[in-house]
């Protein structure tokens, strides 16, 4: 396998660099919450710096390995690898039949796939759960139970909008309900967040620089140096912001 980075230059050096950025605030669900919440039941024996570096490089590594699988597999049966959930269950399926071994094969992908959705719901949803428990005083039951039943019933729009409301077109013809949601959640709701986010911990006007510097070196690991206080607070912000934008640019054009 060779990288051809000529691929880069013919679909825009920044359109690749704005594909990897929203990638990673989608895959590391950056900007509602998550992270925060998981980093608050880190022991203070760990440096913040150092298992953030271990999270993104974890998720780096399988997301590069499940390129190397999915990718090539699509290119050669002449499948389009940007088709959505259609690709994982229409396209995917057709594939496996036609391998060799492609029932283990697709098993396994499978099970794997409900790990991931099982591991993104939880990491998705333990922060409204969290909120639900500090802020009302419900136990880690109760908080369960009442956001089951709100995703139950914040998921029937969409699950509908295959099927009974597909000719609702949100955002224009061709559109459905799933592409609404993914433009408030990917194009509005983690961008922002971030930035909010950012913009809290770094800044006098939040929680400030010299606090948040000590949380994040406290414990063992690596270090986070004050000589990036100027990026964390003018060029990381204008980064989410040129990011936001060109989400903006890219979905409506």
């Amino acid at each position: 396998l060779l990288p051809d980075f000529n691929r880069m230059q013919e679909n825009g050096i920044w359109e690749t660099i704005f594909a990897a950025m929203s990638q990673a605030f989608f895959t590391l669900s950056i900007g509602i919450g998550s992270l925060a919440i998981f980093g608050s039941y880190i022991g203070k024996e760990r440096s913040l710096l150092g298992e953030s570096i271990n999270i993104a490089s974890l998720d780096t590594a399988i997301s590069i390995i499940a390129g190397l699988i999915i990718f090539p597999a699509t290119f050669s049966f002449g499948v389009d690898p940007g088709q959505g959930p259609g690709l994982v269950f229409v396209t995917l399926p057709n594939i496996f039949n036609s391998m060799s071994a492609g029932r283990i094969w697709g098993t396994l992908f499978f099970i794997f796939m409900t790990f991931a959705a099982y591991s993104t719901v939880i990491a998705v949803f333990e922060n409204i759960i969290s909120f639900g428990m500090d802020l009302w005083g419900w136990s880690r039951k109760k908080a369960s139970v009442v956001n089951t039943i709100l995703i139950i019933v914040l998921s029937i729009p969409c699950v509908l909008g295959f099927n009974v409301l597909s000719g609702f077109s949100p955002l224009g013809e061709g559109t459905n309900i799933l592409d609404l949601e993914d433009f408030i959640l990917s194009y509005n709701l983690l961008p922002l967040g971030s930035l909010i986010y950012l913009l809290f911990c770094v800044t006098r006007y939040g929680w400030g620089f010299d606090k948040y510097m000590e949380e994040v070196n406290t414990g063992e690991g690596i270090k986070l140096s004050p000589a990036f206080k100027g990026y964390l607070q003018w060029v990381l912000p204008i980064i989410i912001v040129l990011v936001l934008i060109q989400g903006y640019i890219n979905f409506f054009s």
